[in-house]
């Protein structure tokens, strides 16, 4: 890609974000899909233009998410949303003051230094740069600066400035999410998790108490006056299975009234009750009344839930608890507190909303949640430095013949030219973005295994990871791996000279990574704002799956931001932006455009469109950068 294949793309990219803008314009008019566009408006009862400042215009969106302040985001979204624009502002703000210093005073700097690229420098450079073809922009980079010149200078001090920059901001910042935490802690607005903990590592009880007796006994003898009740984790993994049986036939019971209640609009007006099989998913065996059948099932699952529960309760109690209070003040005493002289007993912290809880979870013990622990992370950093070998099982394990070996009954269909050659082109590529795609997915399910007790916290260590792997894996994979390849020779003859080579391709890679940044932003902030793939999922169900109120509620409810994938991502770019501000400084205006763009459709959509989720991660990640 030369430069103005480069332009081309870029413009290229623009011009896809304004017609997916127009899009979501026309598109969000029709009442018909308020319910993707406004579901947080919707659901707390307000009409989707209500409040608003200018007419539905295309750009009319901008001027609601400049025009919005953070009470309108914690009002629409809660403060976790508004801890992310704190995030994301902090970060804008410390390319924009950089970029004031750094780009009028290191650009002419480097431009004006009438110097060549040595050789080592210019061989990485060319094998990043699609083989020279940014020679002009390499002239805008500390790459274009010649050995002990005084030039060098004047990026040292633009270091320092961007270090001055970044801390004293990140300080900001994070004194900012403290009080909006502390005000959201001591709001008369009044949670239930507020007045429980949950305890872990709970000892055997005494020889003639049950477990319950024991907890109780323990937590009244220390909270004498603010003790409530406590309420014994227990081993539901059948009472749950039940559960879900009977939720799914109540689902299908409602659906089938539903449709039952369409059919007297449109046939007979007694209506065609609808059928069912009675065989595997309804697919198979005797056919019958489906309204009957399904509620025959939900009053056969009902006492039987209600004996398996009283069967749990007295005899599956496990070795955990939450603990309830009358005083908000107490729990969160409590949580803070050490509960015995041993760190592998009574173990206790600030409950999760109930449905955050990873309840299977809470009765591992100390040490079997450390040796979980060390044993995931050893997984994780073999994928992610050896990540190759499981992409290349996957690739070698979806090749045809390998296909053909072990699932010989797919031959037929294999032999056939035509399909034959478009599976040897694509299904190992194929095979390799879904093995990418689903890593997100395993590194939840890793965190989860660790014994972590709350689903955000493990959306939050998973989120690490992903981080970890992406920084690994692009950034420093793509600069070293680049560096080693160009110049193995040169290793090989002198193998103490590897630290020098790797810092002179820094400069080198530059240009590739303003590439990555500057074409990264336009086509995924213009999907987000559209939502186009919500849009036509919604609209599938609607005509096709969903027939009572409560699946319509379901299919339109506002999600979370997936911030397992999506902050790593932030997090990726504030990584390359920062290492290169001051070695290429060309790239901070397209990092100023990332985010300043992510700062402008994420804020429509968390005060319209969705409800997001993310206080710990991002205090987490403030610290971290610091």
């Amino acid at each position: 890609m030369d430069f103005s294949s480069f332009l081309t793309s870029l413009g290229t990219s623009f011009i896809l974000f304004l017609v997916l803008m127009f899009l979501f314009t026309w598109l969000s008019r029709r009442p018909g899909n308020h319910p993707v566009y406004y579901p947080n408006r919707l659901l707390k009862g307000l009409d989707p233009y209500e409040g608003l400042r200018a007419p539905r215009n295309p750009f009319a969106w901008i001027r609601e998410a400049l025009s919005s302040t953070e009470a309108d985001v914690i009002r629409m979204s809660g403060v976790d949303s508004a801890v992310y624009f704190v995030f994301l502002s902090t970060v804008l703000g410390i390319l924009v003051i950089s970029g004031v210093i750094l780009l009028p005073v290191l650009l002419p700097v480097s431009a004006t230094a009438h110097t060549v690229i040595k050789a080592a420098v210019a061989a990485a450079a060319n094998s990043t740069t699609s083989q020279g073809s940014f020679d002009d922009l390499d002239k805008l980079s500390m790459g274009h600066i010649e050995e002990a010149s005084p030039r060098l200078w004047a990026f040292l001090i633009s270091t320092y400035w961007v270090s001055f920059v970044t801390y004293y901001l990140l300080w900001k910042a994070y004194k900012h999410v403290s009080n909006l935490r502390a005000t959201a802690l001591m709001s008369p607005e009044v949670r239930n998790e507020q007045f429980a903990v949950i305890v872990r590592d709970i000892p055997p009880a005494p020889e003639g108490q049950s477990r319950k007796e024991h907890v109780d006994s323990y937590f009244r003898a220390m909270y004498p006056d603010t003790f409530y009740r406590s309420m014994i984790v227990t081993d539901n993994a059948k009472v749950n299975e039940i559960y879900e049986e009977l939720q799914g036939y109540k689902k299908k019971l409602a659906h089938a009234e539903a449709v039952y209640a369409l059919s007297k609009t449109t046939a007979k007006p007694e209506g065609t009750k609808p059928t069912t099989k009675t065989g595997f998913l309804g697919l198979v065996g005797q056919k019958v009344d489906a309204l009957e059948y399904y509620d025959k099932k939900v009053k056969e699952l009902v006492p039987k839930l209600e004996a398996e529960r009283k069967a749990t309760l007295k005899d599956k109690q496990q070795c955990a608890a939450v603990i309830f209070f009358n005083n908000r003040v107490t729990a969160a005493s409590a949580a803070q507190s050490l509960h015995d002289k041993t760190v592998d007993a009574w173990t206790v912290m600030d409950s999760p909303q109930p449905h955050q809880i990873i309840w299977s979870n809470l009765p591992k013990r100390f040490y079997t949640r450390r040796i979980r622990q060390y044993t995931i992370y050893f997984i994780v950093f073999l994928t992610i430095f050896f990540y190759m070998i499981p992409i290349g099982f996957v690739s070698a394990l979806t090749t045809l013949a390998n296909l053909e070996k072990y699932l010989p009954f797919l031959k037929p269909i294999v032999e056939q030219t035509t399909i034959k050659t478009v599976l040897e082109a694509y299904l190992p590529q194929i095979a390799l973005i879904v093995f990418l795609a689903l890593l997100p997915k395993f590194l939840l399910f890793l965190s989860k295994q660790e014994g972590i007790p709350s689903e955000s916290h493990a959306q939050r260590a998973a989120s690490g990871k992903y981080f970890y792997f992406s920084v690994l894996n692009v950034f420093i994979g793509v600069t070293i791996g680049s560096t080693l390849f160009t110049t193995f020779k040169e290793i090989e003859e002198h193998p103490n000279s590897i630290v020098d080579l790797l810092a002179k391709s820094l400069p080198g890679s530059a240009t590739f990574f303003l590439t990555f940044v500057a074409l990264k932003f336009f086509v995924g902030y213009g999907i987000e704002l559209s939502r186009i793939i919500p849009l036509l999922v919604y609209h599938l169900q609607k005509k096709y799956v969903c027939k009572s109120e409560n699946e319509l509620r379901e299919a339109w409810a506002p999600g979370d931001l997936g911030y397992a994938t999506r902050i790593p991502g932030d997090m990726l770019i504030v990584t390359i932006v920062l290492c290169y501000s001051v070695i290429a400084p060309l790239i901070i205006p397209f990092g100023i455009v990332y985010f300043g763009l992510g700062w402008l459709v994420l804020r429509n959509q968390v005060i319209f469109d969705i409800k997001y989720s993310v206080t710990d991660l991002f205090i987490i990640y403030m610290l971290k950068l610091s």
